[in-house]
């Protein structure tokens, strides 16, 4: 998801210096904290499309990338397969550019986990008919053929970035492709759908796949001045579980959803996922704000899988101080029992903007390389290595 311009955070103040005793260590990745490369790839109501991975020359510093995020402890990130690239016509895949990126991964000891659909898809494939469904499954099958063929490790794979989101932006409100109004719930099934489709595509070329699916956790309340909204505001706020229960197969089961298939659940988390229904978002010292360990609490007690962020960052000189509150509340969630298995800082590298091609200042790294190498923002840097030593026997790296 992209992030919002600066703006200040006021953090609670859950103990940052409490060190975790006797907690499990997670098992699931190789390094508890983790590096995500945004990696949008959609059309803009222009025509134009992004290609974030290309803009940040990261499909070119692939390997550079990883091995200063290895300096980090980071040996786990999100990185993404570009889809359009791939298959400009029907049923032929063209790899280079995505080969490179695989063996950088295998050079490096760098565990990926793989998002297929990025908000983009090629041009030519109308995303509301059956035929975009087949599609998408060809094409898993086929990445999934590659990514076996080239490495021996387990592979992970995200199917559809933040299903919930992009029905929103896409099929809700007309601000993502493909632009739709009042089809939110529509393109939702239709992802959802096509999600469960590429899984099993994937399975059937290899077995050990794991999925992981990504959504934002979010709040939404009724502005006290109109109480009577609350049903509403409470009717957005369940809707953030839709795309979940329809992949477990607990709602709408005709779409093939099951248990096996929702298996690690990536909670994606940022300063504007709490508001007011058609008003303000809800700062952290207002009374109606659920500390992020209570939203992770609840996630996973619905569904009792897995669970990591797998998104989460600011903008600017904010960095350090929500990367501090993020894992303050997320050792709060791990000591009432919620077994987290990772942080993903979101994105790792700064780029441009997405509608205003603004450079976002909000990653560990900068935005271009400068002879193999980013310039590295010292005070998040400094904040990830105390937060390392803060969750002590818990992480794993």
């Amino acid at each position: 998801m992209m992030l919002p311009r600066r703006r200040d955070f006021v953090g609670q103040k859950p103990d940052p210096h409490a060190v975790l005793d006797g907690i499990p260590a997670p098992n699931l990745f190789q390094s508890f904290f983790q590096g995500g490369f945004e990696c949008s790839t959609h059309q803009l109501a222009s025509g134009r499309r992004l290609d974030i991975i290309a803009s940040t020359k990261h499909d070119i510093s692939a390997a550079a990338d990883y091995s200063q995020l290895s300096e980090h402890s980071i040996s786990t990130v999100r990185d993404g397969i570009r889809w359009h690239l791939i298959e400009g016509t029907a049923g032929i895949y063209h790899w280079d550019s995505f080969l490179p990126m695989l063996q950088a991964a295998r050079e490096t000891g760098t565990q990926v986990i793989w998002d297929l659909l990025h908000y983009g898809w090629p041009c030519g494939i109308d995303i509301w008919k059956p035929e975009f469904v087949a599609r998408f499954a060809s094409f898993a099958a086929a990445a999934a053929g590659i990514i076996k063929e080239h490495s021996d490790s387990i592979p992970f794979y995200a199917p559809i970035n933040e299903i919930s989101f992009m029905a929103w932006g896409g099929g809700q409100v007309g601000y993502l492709n493909p632009f739709a109004r009042a089809r939110g719930f529509e393109l939702k099934v239709q992802l959802v759908r096509a999600s469960i489709a590429a899984m099993h595509a994937i399975l059937d070329i290899d077995p050990r796949a794991r999925f992981v699916h990504c959504d934002p956790i979010i709040n939404v309340v009724a502005d006290s001045a109109r109480p009577w909204e609350h049903e509403a505001a409470e009717g957005h706020r369940r809707a953030q579980f839709e795309s979940w229960d329809m992949i477990c197969g607990s709602s709408w089961p005709q779409l093939g959803g099951q248990q096996n298939l929702l298996d690690i659940i990536g909670v994606n988390y940022y300063s504007h996922n709490q508001w007011i229904l058609e008003g303000d978002t809800l700062a952290v010292d207002d009374s109606r704000y659920r500390p992020l360990s209570s939203l992770l609490l609840e996630t996973f007690i619905r569904y009792k899988k897995p669970i990591f962020v797998a998104e989460t960052g600011i903008e600017d000189d904010a960095r350090p101080a929500w990367l501090r509150y993020v894992c303050a509340e997320a050792r709060k969630a791990i000591s009432i029992g919620v077994p987290l298995e990772g942080i993903c800082l979101y994105p790792i590298l700064e780029h441009l903007g997405w509608d205003d091609s603004r450079l976002c200042r909000n990653g560990l790294l900068s935005s271009l390389p400068d002879a193999g190498r980013r310039e590295e923002h010292v005070p998040l840097a400094e904040e990830l290595k105390l937060q390392k030593h803060l969750f002590g026997q818990y992480k794993r790296h």
